[in-house]
């Protein structure tokens, strides 16, 4: 396993198991996520980000790692109290062994209709 592997299962895990101490150990303190609901920039907001989410999960486990110089892309599923299944996947861009970006990918749509919007209110 490469360092960058290493470092984003490590990461991946720790968030996953709502350990957000661990998982902040591989965060730089000038992240920046992109995610669907926008950008966030610095450690303390990216936190943040993520402990709104670890509120909804129920379960989260790590599909594959793909790992090379720059970075890590990380597949996983989770459960949410909202939508059973959610997949999602973060490209992970690692230097000097730390996570400076994260861009987030996931379908909205399932938490879209859990909550009764319809497409119109999309728009």
């Amino acid at each position: 396993m490469t360092e960058n592997a290493k470092i984003a299962e490590d990461y991946s895990r720790a968030w996953m198991a709502r350990d957000l101490d661990a998982a902040m150990r591989h965060v730089a303190d000038d992240v920046v996520l992109d995610a669907p609901p926008g950008r966030i920039e610095g450690a303390a907001a990216y936190r943040e980000f993520l402990e709104r989410f670890l509120g909804l999960m129920t379960a989260g486990t790590i599909t594959e790692i793909y790992a090379n110089e720059s970075g890590a892309a990380v597949h996983y599923v989770t459960e949410t109290k909202p939508v059973a299944v959610s997949r999602g996947s973060d490209r992970l861009v690692i230097e000097d062994g730390l996570i400076r970006e994260v861009t987030t990918i996931f379908d909205r749509l399932p938490f879209s209709q859990a909550k009764g919007e319809t497409a119109t209110d999309r728009e």
